[in-house]
């Protein structure tokens, strides 16, 4: 049986449907991403999940229970990391993890403190207040709050937003650690290169799921190929792409991405865009995105 189990949840404020219908299921030990734009719905997804607000409609379950009606007992079994720094900021690194250690009412847990200091890599700043910690550390102590009373399912919403990329790897090497420790994870995220390292994942857009599979599985099923073009002046080919070609012309930053089929000749692009006085620096073929993925599947 799976160990979250969620069928048609629906979720709305006022006249803003939040969540709309979503279902799905996750398997013990997997990593889950939910994914998609802010005001998709995935916060409030996993707000419901850990029993912070109520579903208007639909089941949720969690280690085969009914997260309405045995709340307590399934929050006793996970943690759960907020998007904002949610500690307190004038107790030390050891004070916040002890503090949490009495809510979930962990008696002996001194030992398990100084194994997620050293798994974190906090050990050297117990002592200093947790306001005094930069972004990425204070991120690493939320996350060993969440784990002092050993959860079984871990959920994460949007952890490493707002933290530098030397501080995100650190994350992303523990979070690897704790699934190896059977440890199921939950996690939102806005940045479709973090979904990649998800099992599966959910693409969510205005409180639907829009496509949910492996990003291997993804990318498999559009059956596209991308041509993608770094050029100058890049927006003049953008506007110039648009109008000539019946194809999806996406704009990234410096370059633009055309999904076309296989069996396309994208040396007709090339020579269009040279033609009208366009400068091509760089081009080739590539494999979609997820980022590809999700536009395509928006549009």
């Amino acid at each position: 049986m799976s160990i979250i189990q969620v069928t048609n949840l629906h979720k709305s404020y006022e006249t803003l449907k939040a969540v709309n219908g979503i279902s799905f299921s996750i398997e013990k030990g997997e990593m889950f991403g939910l994914v998609g734009p802010d005001g998709a719905g995935k916060t409030t997804t996993i707000r419901i999940l850990c029993g912070l607000i109520k579903q208007d409609e639909g089941v949720v379950l969690l280690m085969g229970k009914d997260i309405l009606k045995e709340k307590k007992e399934i929050q006793n079994n996970i943690g759960y990391l907020s998007q904002k720094f949610s500690l307190y900021g004038d107790l030390t690194v050891d004070e916040n993890i002890e503090f949490f250690a009495e809510i979930h009412d962990v008696k002996d847990y001194n030992q398990r403190r100084d194994e997620l200091l050293e798994f974190t890599r906090l050990k050297p700043f117990r002592k200093r207040l947790a306001d005094q910690l930069s972004g990425g550390m204070k991120q690493k102590l939320a996350l060993a709050c969440s784990l002092i009373h050993k959860p079984q399912i871990l959920f994460l919403d949007e952890p490493t937003t707002g933290v530098d990329p030397v501080s995100r790897r650190d994350f992303w090497k523990i979070l690897s650690q704790l699934l190896k420790e059977g440890i199921t994870i939950l996690m939102t995220t806005p940045y479709l290169d973090e979904a990649e390292r998800c099992n599966r994942i959910a693409l969510m857009n205005k409180g639907n799921i829009i496509a949910l599979d492996s990003p291997i599985k993804l990318k498999e099923k559009i059956n596209k190929q991308v041509i993608e073009i770094v050029c100058n002046p890049i927006r003049n080919a953008y506007k110039l792409l648009k109008e000539k070609f019946s194809l999806e012309v996406q704009l990234f930053g410096d370059r633009i991405n055309i999904i076309s089929d296989k069996s396309f000749d994208y040396e007709k692009i090339i020579d269009f865009l040279t033609q009208n006085g366009i400068e091509i620096i760089d081009k080739r073929i590539t494999t979609p995105s997820l980022e590809n993925i999700f536009m395509h599947l928006i549009k």
